[in-house]
């Protein structure tokens, strides 16, 4: 029984985790370099995520510096940025490329905000579909006498109080980030 409620809060923190990454992708209003984790560059024929062959790095709020590992890719890069329509207008200087981070218009933010209570929702439905799986199991345990009932009530109990732990940390990193992007 307690390997199977384990099993389930390591699903669930996995997922937790993979809702934070999709958090930090998402624009607001301050430059990030995850911003840019998404886009990805011809580099000899083969698309690379720009991270891989450059340094990205934010040195102040409203910008983003990309520094190419080799300098002859410094066209594509700007190209690949361009072409992912993140409404970026980057500048090459022939070493670095700038990439000046405009601020979000109202209806913008208000479009992101939307998109990432969606995110939420998808989240909290993988969170409680591991909840739904890890009960099963242990009813499966019951009906084959590996477990007593009175086993299998705690059990459920125990997996709907992580289960609920879980709901609130994405509730939590959601309120977080509607602030973020709301803020100015």
């Amino acid at each position: 029984m307690e390997e199977t409620r384990k099993s389930a809060e390591e699903r669930m923190k996995k997922s937790l985790e993979s809702f934070r990454q999709d958090l930090m992708s998402v624009r607001t209003g301050r430059a990030t370099p995850a911003i840019l984790d998404g886009v990805r560059v011809d580099y000899y024929g083969s698309a690379v995520p720009l991270k891989q062959i450059a340094s990205i790095s934010a040195p102040e709020p409203r910008l983003l510096v990309v520094q190419p590992y080799d300098k002859t890719v410094l066209g594509d890069i700007e190209k690949a940025i361009q072409k992912a329509d993140l409404g970026f207008n980057p500048s090459n200087d022939g070493q670095i490329i700038r990439i000046p981070i405009p601020p979000l218009t109202e209806e913008r933010r208000q479009d992101l905000v939307r998109k990432v209570k969606k995110t939420s929702e998808e989240y909290k439905v993988s969170v409680r579909n591991i909840r739904r799986d890890a009960i099963e199991e242990l009813r499966k345990k019951e009906k084959g006498k590996e477990i007593s009932e009175d086993e299998l009530r705690r059990g459920q109990t125990e997996i709907q109080k992580t289960t609920d732990n879980y709901i609130v940390q994405v509730d939590s990193l959601l309120t977080g980030n509607e602030k973020e992007i709301l803020e100015d």
